[in-house]
């Protein structure tokens, strides 16, 4: 499996994972092309993730200064691309929020990704059953994605929809010039607790575009906190027109 070279390393923990069944044409606009929307059990989902970026690192081993540990929160939607007789399962995101512009500058020109800069802050509670607030300042108003553990630690088994959520290892984006942008993410399966509090906090219109925020206003059908593990994220590679 060709994967590229890992341009970066890190940690994300802490993973905050609030997911939504919504009707699949509010996304077929922004579809990569190669690709189609990915479902489980004939459902299509969109997820309000929050998490901890940690021990950034350049190319494995360099660290930029004040940009090794930061906060991100991202809206996603899945999606699948066959690559022979490989199955590429991935995501494609609709925008992430990052506190640095720098952060923000290096994904879209690297990855064409929809980065953001805003004030951001959190509040996590590491226990037996554990807790993760992740907020955003968006037009002068805070914005957040919380979550509260209910359950034991687990590891997702196949065919549940905690893996469908989790297990998704590819990413695709829009390049400044057009082409779509391929790119692999590596890390273990992880650890979840299902959570039983969770909410989003925000204007989901204002925030994704027009049609979000009818199915981001309700509670998700599905939240967990995710432990998180060291990941890879490899160079990007065009696919062909």
């Amino acid at each position: 499996m060709a994967q590229g070279r890992v341009f970066l390393s890190a940690e994300w923990r802490n993973l905050v994972m609030l997911n939504y069944r919504v009707d699949p044409a509010i996304l077929k606009k922004i579809v990569p092309r190669g690709t189609e929307l990915d479902s489980f059990q004939g459902a299509t989902y969109v997820s309000i993730v929050g998490f901890q970026f940690l021990h950034t690192r350049i190319f494995g081993v360099v660290p930029i200064p004040f940009h090794v540990n930061f906060d991100e929160v991202n809206l996603r939607f899945y999606v699948r691309r066959r690559e022979g007789r490989e199955v590429r399962r991935g995501v494609v995101f609709v925008k992430e929020m990052v506190p640095r512009r720098a952060i923000a500058q290096v994904a879209r020109w690297s990855y064409g990704e929809k980065y953001f800069a805003c004030p951001m802050r959190h509040t996590i509670s590491r226990t037996e059953f554990p807790s993760a607030e992740y907020e955003w300042k968006f037009r002068g108003e805070w914005c957040a994605v919380s979550a509260a553990a209910s359950s034991a630690a687990f590891l997702p088994a196949a065919g549940s929809p905690e893996q469908f959520i989790t297990e998704h290892y590819w990413g695709y984006s829009t390049k400044r010039d057009g082409p779509y942008a391929e790119y692999r993410v590596s890390h273990v399966p992880w650890r979840v607790w299902t959570a039983s509090q969770a909410h989003f906090k925000g204007d989901g219109d204002a925030l994704y575009g027009a049609g979000f925020g009818d199915y981001l206003s309700r509670p998700p059908n599905s939240a967990f906190i995710a432990e998180g593990s060291e990941i890879q994220v490899h160079m990007p590679l065009t696919l062909p027109a």
